[in-house]
């Protein structure tokens, strides 16, 4: 289990990405058009440069949602590779089983 900080911290990042989400893409729209002037692109440039670090979506990290773990995580269920092997062995995953041969 990763450390409660790291957790919350992730957290606060989605808050903050989901805040900004509309303003970056706005600016970024401006400097993607070419048919604006260059001024009024560079001054969108400075403008999302000043923006926080943290509402960038690249700066999210996928989680487990039971344990927190930052790897080897399966989108599909959101959770690690651990806790969906332990999972599927106890059959609570629907449609999974764990193969042998």
């Amino acid at each position: 289990m990763s450390k409660k900080s790291m957790i919350e911290r992730e957290l606060k990042r989605e808050k903050t990405v989901k805040r900004y989400d509309a303003k970056r893409a706005e600016l970024k729209s401006i400097i993607a058009d070419t048919s604006v002037d260059d001024e009024a692109r560079w001054d969108a440039a400075m403008k999302l440069q000043k923006l926080p670090r943290n509402s960038a979506p690249v700066r999210l990290r996928n989680r487990c949602n039971l344990t927190g773990r930052p790897r080897a995580n399966l989108r599909k269920f959101g959770v690690s590779r651990n806790m969906l092997r332990l999972y599927a062995m106890f059959g609570q995953v629907p449609g999974l089983r764990k193969s042998s041969w």
